[in-house]
């Protein structure tokens, strides 16, 4: 259809007769969407930061300019279980988040060098090749890659590995890294399709991931093979302990979390997906050799929802990812499906439901926090969510949330949480037996893969 003279001229005289839209005119030119379309009343009154269930309230840690929500929040979730065993005074402790993202490039790096391999007989514009060589690696991850991370390589206090310039904004990084990974590939596929033996294939690459450990050493500085750790308590109590692996850190003091029992569930009303059915993403996630693979159970709401509520009462917080670019002030600290109200503004309708916004790509799992507590109404309803982000309590001299944390109103809880990981206690016995079963693969391009 050609849009005509006649077409505009209409659209023009039925907007001119709007008066309304034009007082809201001024003000979006003026003051922008948002600024222009938030209630007063959800920030104001709705959102009151006191929670029924209050599990956690310590200092928030800082991701910057780098997309490891993912592992920020799984490393939160294991501080928090050392600063209440060990009674370490609020804000005295962090976990490396440098170590672990060591450690994850070069394991992405691994994995898509196995796929290339693997692959190597398609064409350079097969839809899996695409994909593959459109991003080699980048920062994004989820909860099964960062448990294969952690029981891997263990971890380390922050001060055994402090963050670098270059781990606080990766895009140059990854931009060298990709352009190296994108020639490595080519190589190794004319190896394979020149009909090189593995064992060659096997020294090639291992020649390649040699110079890609020697650029992170340079970016990210070296992994410690060996930490110190020395702290002490709310009492101030000192305490050492000397000459501990990464790994025999992390069985000394976070091994009775048993982080390995934790796994991951998610909310995805959309057809085809079934509810109590277990599903993977092809070439996504893996750490190679590891036990522990990308596993999403998906559930109904309602069982989601509980589970979460479930660990919270039992005094643990819970991972998740949500889509944080929906319906948020993160200088307020808010996430409310009510905050902006642009239909009226615009005068559109906006309708569609959380399968069909995530079906047509509006809406997906963009960031990974932590739940923190939870507000219950007298029959045990969820009113708000207490949500530690991994943004800081400050940023370009404004603060974040309420010190870092933020409120989610339950109906953006029912809108854009996507995934929680939970104890399996905490699911009814019928999915609990689901947990193991043998995984349906979703493909790459899928919506939820979380390293597009």
């Amino acid at each position: 259809m050609e849009l005509t003279k006649k077409d505009l001229a209409e659209m023009a005289e039925a907007y001119r007769k709007d008066t309304a839209q034009h007082i809201a005119e001024q003000a979006v030119k003026n003051n922008g969407v948002h600024a222009s379309s938030e209630r007063e009343s959800v920030v104001v009154t709705k959102n009151n930061f006191v929670f029924s269930v209050d599990v956690d309230s310590e200092a928030v840690a800082n991701q910057e300019q780098s997309g490891r929500c993912w592992m920020f929040s799984c490393l939160n979730f294991l501080r928090f279980h050392m600063e209440r065993k060990l009674k370490l005074a609020k804000g005295s402790f962090e976990l490396s988040q440098n170590y672990n993202f060591f450690y994850d490039k070069l394991e992405k790096s691994n994995f898509f060098m196995e796929n290339i391999i693997k692959y190597a007989g398609e064409d350079l514009d097969d839809r899996r090749i695409d994909f593959l060589l459109t991003t080699p690696q980048q920062d994004g991850g989820d909860w099964d890659p960062m448990v294969a991370l952690v029981e891997k390589y263990g971890v380390v206090p922050r001060e055994a590995m402090p963050d670098t310039n270059v781990t606080l904004n990766t895009a140059e990084f990854n931009a060298v890294l990709n352009r190296l990974l994108r020639q490595d590939a080519l190589e190794l596929r004319d190896m394979v399709r020149s009909g090189k033996s593995g064992e060659e294939l096997d020294a090639t690459r291992r020649s390649m991931l040699s110079a890609i450990y020697r650029m992170l050493c340079v970016s990210f500085g070296q992994p410690p093979q060996k930490v110190d750790f020395e702290y002490r308590d709310k009492d101030n109590q000192y305490h050492a302990d000397f000459g501990l692996t990464p790994l025999e850190f992390y069985r000394k003091y976070l091994g009775d979390v048993k982080l390995g029992e934790i796994r991951g569930v998610m909310n995805l009303p959309v057809e085809g997906m079934e509810f109590n059915k277990l599903y993977t993403i092809d070439m996504t996630g893996e750490v190679e050799g590891s036990n522990r693979h990308l596993r999403y159970l998906n559930v109904p709401m309602d069982v989601f929802k509980q589970a979460a509520i479930d660990q919270l009462k039992a005094g643990e917080p819970v991972w998740f990812g949500c889509d944080v670019t929906q319906d948020s002030d993160f200088q307020k600290g808010i996430l409310s499906l009510d905050l902006y109200d642009v239909q009226n503004m615009y005068g559109i309708d906006l309708h569609m439901d959380k399968g069909q916004s995530f079906s047509s790509h509006q809406s997906a799992p963009t960031h990974a926090m932590m739940l923190a507590g939870v507000d219950l109404d007298a029959d045990g309803k969820p009113i708000r969510w207490k949500v530690e982000n991994s943004w800081g309590a400050e940023a370009h001299g404004k603060p974040v949330g309420h010190q870092g944390y933020f409120i989610m109103d339950d109906s953006w809880f029912d809108a854009y949480m996507f995934e929680i990981a939970v104890r399996p206690e905490y699911l009814p016995e019928e999915y609990r037996k689901t947990l193991d079963a043998e995984p349906a693969v979703l493909p790459y391009w899928n919506t939820f893969n979380p390293e597009p």
